[in-house]
């Protein structure tokens, strides 16, 4: 793994740790889902997830004004030069996720209906 994707990965753990332990969503849930700091490391794009999906702009005003907590925090944790500008932003990757699941699920309803509506057919000729 490029030493890179050894940060974004390490920066994702410790974020979300912070996260949990620091900053408060009542009545949500929110997790990193990934981190991408730009090659000099002057900013980091936090792509995070919220359950459910009506805190999103709850979370988001709560995380750019925790901005501040978790670089500090993070100084503290991880062994990096200097902790990039945190920049907030909603992954809606498992929303749509999500959502294809519930159309295939539809989609398979549906077929099991035409299958059994040929069964039907052919049984009665």
């Amino acid at each position: 793994m490029p030493n890179i994707d050894r940060i974004n990965e390490t920066l994702r753990k410790e974020i979300a740790s912070i996260i949990a332990e620091e900053v408060e969503i009542p009545g949500g849930l929110v997790t990193i889902t990934r981190v991408e700091c730009d090659t000099n490391f002057y900013s980091a794009r936090i792509l995070f997830s919220v359950l459910p999906d009506s805190l999103v702009g709850t979370a988001l005003e709560k995380l750019r004004k925790s901005s501040g907590l978790i670089a500090e925090k993070l100084k503290h944790r991880v062994k990096i030069r200097k902790i990039p500008h945190l920049i907030w932003e909603f992954d809606p990757t498992e929303k749509q996720a999500g959502a294809l699941d519930k159309i295939f699920a539809r989609a398979e309803k549906e077929k099991e209906i035409s299958d059994d509506e040929l069964e039907d057919i052919n049984y009665k000729y």
